[in-house]
């Protein structure tokens, strides 16, 4: 039988999602727990990466096991055994040829940017004072919708058979000394949200026109975009499936 574990985590203390040889990751974590409590090898595989730093709001991963789980009682297990950065938000019964990766059909992130010097702040958000234009950063974020091949804001050197994703959603959102950018698509590429903030920072800024980001978008390279900025601002905030419907109470 197989099992959606639904989890969200903090991801300072962690070298991102997947499996590091000499440094602990969530996925690392999450298996020793379930495996412990299961009494069982267990193999979880996941939604997809996360980088060293980043943070999950929502998260998914699979499992088999084989015999029924009471899942009122795993999830209250697991929350027990398992530090305090991590949190399991519910266990789904699936099919048993559901994929944690490969059926997620939309994920979405966030980059959080706070601009007044926050001390509560600086693992959670990017600290930038600077007075950034946001509406020529939410202009920039409709020319995105235009394109597909987003390789400018792929890490290089990555095994991928195309640089296509499909955008549903882009903007920028500010609240008081808070901005976010909230970004939604059927993929991404690794470092790809971080390459993007970065370069719309330098909008905002007025250091890259319209016209220049449209140019770095179609150059298809890494070089001519912005940099990437810091882990500790990201997050993944959902990840949605057809067959999987989510209750927010």
């Amino acid at each position: 039988m197989r099992y959606f574990l639904e989890f969200a985590y903090k991801g300072t203390n962690y070298h991102g999602w997947q499996y590091q040889p000499n440094a602990t990751s969530v996925q690392e974590t999450l298996t020793k727990a379930l495996s412990t409590i299961l009494k069982t090898d267990i193999e979880l595989v996941g939604a997809g990466r996360t980088d060293s730093g980043v943070h999950a709001k929502q998260m998914f991963a699979h499992f088999d096991f084989d015999q029924e789980i009471d899942i009122p009682y795993l999830s209250h297990k697991l929350n027990s055994f398992l530090p305090k950065d991590i949190a399991i938000l519910n266990i789904h019964k699936v099919h048993d040829e559901a994929h944690a990766r490969f059926d997620a059909t939309k994920r979405t992130y966030e980059y959080h940017i706070h601009t007044k010097k926050d001390a509560f702040e600086s693992d959670d958000s990017w600290y930038n004072q600077n007075d950034l234009d946001l509406d020529k950063m939410n202009d920039a974020c409709k020319i995105l919708f235009n394109y597909i091949d987003f390789e400018c804001f792929s890490k290089v050197h990555t095994d991928v058979n195309t640089f296509n994703c499909k955008i549903f959603e882009a903007n920028w959102t500010r609240n008081d000394n808070r901005l976010v950018f909230t970004i939604s698509a059927d993929r991404f590429l690794r470092n790809m949200v971080r390459a993007i903030v970065g370069t719309m920072v330098n909008i905002g800024l007025e250091k890259v026109s319209l016209q220049d980001f449209i140019q770095i978008i179609e150059s298809k390279d890494r070089k001519k975009a912005g940099f990437s900025v810091p882990a500790h601002g990201l997050y993944l905030t959902k990840v949605e499936y057809p067959y999987l419907v989510i209750s927010k109470e």
